[in-house]
């Protein structure tokens, strides 16, 4: 099974494309995927006015490691996505702009993009209710759409993205709760009774919003592999190709694990999306996350 597919040749600078795809940092777009498929990234940012994206996520886990503090984090600026836009204008006066944006309910971006979007013509922002690897998936196959369509108008281009961002899901497990716990989302006790009993919520993306459903039992070596099955199962997810993210220090075995499981499944393809800051600070070390598309 391949891990890091990439199917189509790297793009140059003198491609021209009609409909130009953007995308938050915080969709864990590697500079692979986005550098194939033309995929422009503004990055969301962190504390010290650091950029997502332009760090190791594990200098995070380091920095609560030494201090104690989980670092802050933030969407992009209407200024942030005035230069990007600009520069692909600079560069392709006739491109049209299609803004697929990380989960409106949890950040700025999508506002930021549409103030930032008055007074240009064709900028598009579609609402993909999804963070880190659900958008992710969404934003790439989106492109993937455009390559084998080269005659699509913005309009459509963003038709296409909507049903996909509704068909798309995802979920993840903290790796621990104490990141949850410094970032206030749980409570001490919550913490120190989930890390004496071995207790791991589920976080679901649901209408845009992270969400716990569940609380699982047990060691990641059974929960993963357990959740993959059960996941794709229960989302009747298209098994073509399936979206998983870790963040630093997830165990090398917990990934075959995971790996192994979607290959039971049927799964052909497995893309490894390794989380940038933004999840990181969500999830923590050692977390683990699932997506697919629904089938239609």
């Amino acid at each position: 099974m391949n891990q890091d597919r990439q199917k189509t040749p790297q793009k140059t600078q003198e491609t021209m494309q009609r409909v130009v795809l953007v995308a938050e940092s915080g969709s864990d777009i590697t500079p692979a995927l986005a550098a194939a498929h033309g995929i422009q990234v503004v990055p969301m940012h962190g504390s010290e006015s650091r950029d997502d994206g332009t760090f190791p996520a594990e200098e995070i886990c380091a920095f609560y490691d030494r201090t104690g503090i989980l670092p802050k984090t933030s969407g992009c600026t209407p200024e942030d996505f005035e230069r990007a836009f600009d520069a692909i204008r600079a560069h392709n006066p006739r491109s049209e702009i299609l803004h697929l944006a990380y989960s409106a309910v949890t950040t700025c971006s999508y506002q930021s993009a549409r103030i930032a979007a008055e007074g240009r013509e064709a900028i598009t922002s579609v609402d993909t209710r999804q963070v880190t690897i659900g958008q992710c998936a969404v934003v790439v196959e989106t492109a993937r759409l455009l390559e084998a369509h080269p005659e699509w108008e913005l309009a459509q281009a963003a038709e296409a993205a909507r049903g996909l961002a509704r068909r798309a899901r995802m979920c993840f497990i903290p790796g621990e709760l104490e990141f949850l716990r410094a970032g206030g989302r749980v409570s001490n006790a919550a913490a120190m009774c989930g890390r004496l009993l071995g207790i791991h919520p589920l976080i679901e993306i649901l209408e845009g919003r992270l969400q716990a459903t569940r609380k699982l039992r047990g060691r990641m070596e059974v929960l993963i592999p357990r959740l993959v099955e059960e996941y794709i199962q229960a989302n009747r997810l298209d098994r073509r190709e399936i979206w998983m993210v870790r963040t630093p220090r997830l165990a090398p075995h917990l990934v075959e694990a995971a790996q192994e499981a979607a290959r039971r499944c049927g799964v052909q393809t497995v893309q490894w999306i390794p989380a940038g800051g933004v999840i990181t600070a969500h999830g923590g070390p050692g977390a683990f996350g699932i997506a697919g598309f629904c089938q239609e």
